[in-house]
């Protein structure tokens, strides 16, 4: 039989969804304790519980993410990241650790686009501190490479790094999450490279990487909410980090915010807000979203 002829043979695999009964992983949570005063509701409301993972998390977006979930009430947490940035961020590491000492801090060095390290790790994580409850993936990468002078080799790291570094790892931790039979989140990271086309730089590897996230978010969302999971993403526009700073970047950092209505680019600490409404009970009704957070930019 040919690869043609077989597909009238085949058979498709069915998503199964939840019922959304109360004994189900998706039913609604149980009403805030009727005893807690206002404070103590609004506390309960945005706590966050349990472990959670941070790929690229010794990066300054992700560690600022982190420790707002351990402000929020995160039990333990392990980053994810290569081992050359866990020197470059030895300071900034020591001291999350410092402040949360109370919490066990762990941090790896994992490649996410090798498959094996990732399963590797997470079972690690499973071994050490006995859950995973929450993933954010901020792993990535960006090259600014004219389209027809990129070579295959750019082109797919690319895509390797930021699209399938990100299913390998939301995958490894669905998996814990289903196995423990306790659901999660999962959050994964786009762009408003996803939604329209950066100006002035060329960089049509990233913008489809990130395009890919959003999509990728929302199959996920559709195939593992019957596990309790849910998954979404964030999409930020341009922030004011190492990575966009340099005199090289003044005539595009002037460009990014002249074209932003609020004037101006993202400031540390701005991402915080969305991570902590995904990972905490505030957030327990959405999956498949996508957030932008980019100061009105993909507006016009």
């Amino acid at each position: 039989m040919s690869d043609r002829d077989s597909l009238s043979a085949r058979q498709l695999p069915f998503m199964t969804l939840s019922d959304g009964l109360p004994s189900s992983l998706t039913g609604p949570p149980p009403p805030l304790p009727h005893y807690l005063n206002a404070e103590g509701r609004a506390l309960a409301r945005f706590a966050v519980e349990g472990n959670a993972v941070v790929t690229g998390g010794a990066g300054t977006l992700a560690l600022s993410a982190a420790r707002a979930l351990l402000e929020h009430g995160l039990a333990n947490l392990v980053i994810f990241d290569l081992q050359s940035t866990i020197r470059a961020s030895a300071d900034a590491l020591q001291a999350i650790k410092d402040d949360f000492s109370q919490s066990r801090i762990l941090i790896t060095a994992v490649d996410v686009t090798d498959a094996e390290a990732v399963d590797a790790a997470f079972t690690m994580v499973a071994g050490e501190i006995g859950t995973v409850d929450t993933l954010l993936c901020f792993a990535g990468i960006v090259g600014c490479v004219h389209a027809m002078e990129m070579t295959p080799t750019q082109w797919r790291k690319t895509l390797d790094v930021n699209t399938t570094g990100s299913f390998l790892c939301a995958q490894a931790a669905a998996k814990q999450m289903a196995k423990q039979g306790t659901g999660g989140s999962i959050m994964l990271t786009a762009s408003i490279s996803a939604h329209r086309v950066n100006f002035p730089q060329p960089q049509v590897a990233y913008n489809v990487s990130k395009a890919a996230i959003v999509a990728l978010k929302s199959s996920l969302a559709a195939e593992w909410a019957n596990h309790g999971i849910r998954v979404n993403s964030l999409s930020p526009g341009y922030m004011d980090t190492v990575l966009n700073a340099g005199e090289g970047l003044e005539e595009a950092r002037r460009s990014w915010s002249n074209r932003n209505p609020m004037g101006r680019m993202g400031s540390l600490g701005e991402l915080d807000g969305v991570v902590v409404l995904l990972c905490s009970r505030a957030g327990s009704y959405i999956t498949g979203a996508d957030f932008v957070v980019d100061g009105g930019a993909t507006v016009f």
